[in-house]
């Protein structure tokens, strides 16, 4: 079982993520994505979703022509976990690419 992180930990991990925004009322992190079009949104849907089969850590989305809303959250620890953070920087390096 995965734990879910302290405050402290969750204040001090989250500084390392600033595109991402805390929902406290969920214990999670979200964050838009805007691309050009649907396509592009599309295909980077795609390649979050090879990571996040690959870590077996899957996100809740949603996708509208060219934004793409992603929230993490850790549903078997109630809340934020490093699962989240991992694939939080993952879903990063992507576009930074």
């Amino acid at each position: 079982m995965v734990a879910r992180l302290t405050d402290g930990l969750r204040e001090e991990s989250l500084a390392a993520l600033p595109a991402w925004s805390y929902e406290p009322g969920r214990d999670a992190i979200t964050r838009r994505f805007l691309f050009t079009d649907f396509t592009e949104a599309f295909a980077f849907m795609t390649r979050v979703a090879l990571i996040a089969e690959k870590a077996d850590h899957h996100p809740e989305w949603s996708n509208v022509w060219n934004r793409v809303d992603i929230l993490l959250t850790t549903h078997d620890a109630g809340g934020l976990s490093t699962r989240d953070l991992q694939l939080a920087a993952a879903i990063d390096a992507l576009v930074k690419a």
